[in-house]
């Protein structure tokens, strides 16, 4: 007689209780870097490595579609956005994206964002103490707001940065963090949705080919119109994902805090190990736990089985710490980056793909060329770091400072050529 197989146990309360470690902590157990499990009562398989990123990102094998929680879309994404969407849909809508791609694009954000922070340093040299989080998320509002066309009074800038902040900080839990974040979201929707309404009657003029002006002349691919609340929903997509770099500068400031050796070099203006130290920074701490989709068809990877319509899991945390890819994963070495060429499917911080056609991050290269801005103008900076609670709990998603990081005794800078 054969023996039942065993179904795959539940574990979307371990997920929450664990956090970051929750995936890892099976990943170990399996040599193949493959897990069954089941979440919210859905069969799912998990996998790692570059090969499973390609897996993970052919659409033959899996969709995005349907795979998002609707927490997760009523909160980081909002409904509708291009995450959701796969094949022509999807293609369509991430040309509206594509040209934040381009290289003289990136170098104006960066630009916009440089000026503001260096206008806000000389505000925090006159005050006691900031926490450089929250400062961080309001310059990097500013900024992006400047270079994408979005009218914002300086009155705005500070509860916008926290809406923002809100959007990412309450995706993953179902307590306050959560309904802080559907407030949030709601106010910043109907907010640009009018905006957007404003820009097509001609009541408000949008700089030409600004990422406001290109959200509300852009058509699907039958042709029509964004609705005006898509068509906020993916404004949101282009700010809230800048704001979000708020997370890698607190990182950013805690690891020159932990090994202040790396100060030198960022100060110096050396540009390979800044991109090194950047890349370090989104490689070590965690930010994304995994990414979702759904099974195309009935499918397999490295022996095991998933039916169609089942969850596939891509570990993201568990590979950017994989002792096979990187060795020393719990070591903070910038040098990694500057002793090989690394694949883009090996560090998948924002995930992987191609971003030209696939579900990829296209403000990966925004994300890149903001911190490594950044990071040189945070290693120039004279503070002093006062006693605080500098833990990361990875029981937390997203994790960060549990003090935001705190600093004191704020000096500009010397000048020093970048």
């Amino acid at each position: 007689m054969q023996t039942p197989r065993r179904p795959w146990a539940d574990h979307t309360l371990p997920l929450l209780a664990e956090g970051y470690a929750w995936l890892p902590n099976r990943m170990r157990e399996s040599p193949d870097h493959v897990v069954r499990t089941r979440l919210m009562g859905r069969p799912a398989l998990a996998v790692r490595g570059p090969e499973a990123v390609r897996f993970f990102y052919d659409e033959r094998h899996v969709h995005r579609h349907g795979a998002l929680p609707e927490p997760v879309r009523g909160t980081l994404f909002g409904k509708g956005a291009v995450h959701t969407l796969d094949g022509d849909a999807h293609r369509a809508r991430k040309s509206l994206f594509l040209p934040l791609l381009h290289i003289e694009r990136i170098a104006g954000l960066v630009e916009e964002v440089a000026a503001a922070w260096d206008e806000a340093v000389t505000s925090w040299t006159g005050r006691p103490g900031v926490v450089l989080f929250d400062e961080a998320a309001v310059v990097l509002t500013r900024g992006v707001c400047r270079w994408a066309g979005v009218p914002l009074r300086d009155d705005e800038a500070e509860p916008l940065a926290r809406d923002l902040v809100a959007l990412v900080d309450g995706f993953a839990t179902a307590g306050p963090r959560h309904w802080r974040a559907r407030r949030a979201r709601g106010r910043q929707e109907a907010r640009l949705a009018e905006l957007v309404e404003d820009v097509r009657s001609g009541a408000v003029t949008a700089p030409a080919d600004s990422v406001l002006d290109r959200v509300a002349r852009h058509r699907e691919a039958a042709g029509e119109l964004l609705e005006p609340g898509t068509a906020a929903v993916e404004l949101l997509n282009v700010i809230r994902p800048t704001v979000a770099v708020s997370w890698f500068v607190a990182f950013a400031a805690h690891a020159l805090h932990r090994w202040p050796l790396h100060r030198e070099r960022l100060r110096a203006g050396d540009a390979a190990y800044a991109a090194a130290f950047v890349h370090e920074v989104r490689r070590f701490y965690p930010f994304a736990p995994f990414l979702g989709g759904l099974a195309v068809t009935d499918l397999t990877w490295n022996g095991a089985e998933l039916p169609r319509g089942g969850l596939v899991l891509l570990d993201v945390y568990g590979q950017n710490h994989d002792e096979k890819l990187w060795g020393d994963p719990y070591t903070f070495r910038p040098q990694r980056f500057l002793e090989r060429p690394v694949g883009a499917d090996e560090l998948i911080p924002q995930g992987g793909g191609d971003p030209r056609t696939g579900h990829r991050c296209p403000g990966e290269g925004l994300t890149i060329g903001l911190l490594e801005a950044l990071a040189v103008r945070l290693a120039r900076l004279e503070y002093t770091v006062p006693a605080q609670d500098l833990t990361i709990s990875l029981r937390r998603i997203p994790a960060r400072p549990r003090s935001g990081f705190a600093v004191t005794g704020v000096r500009a800078p010397a000048p020093v050529g970048d």
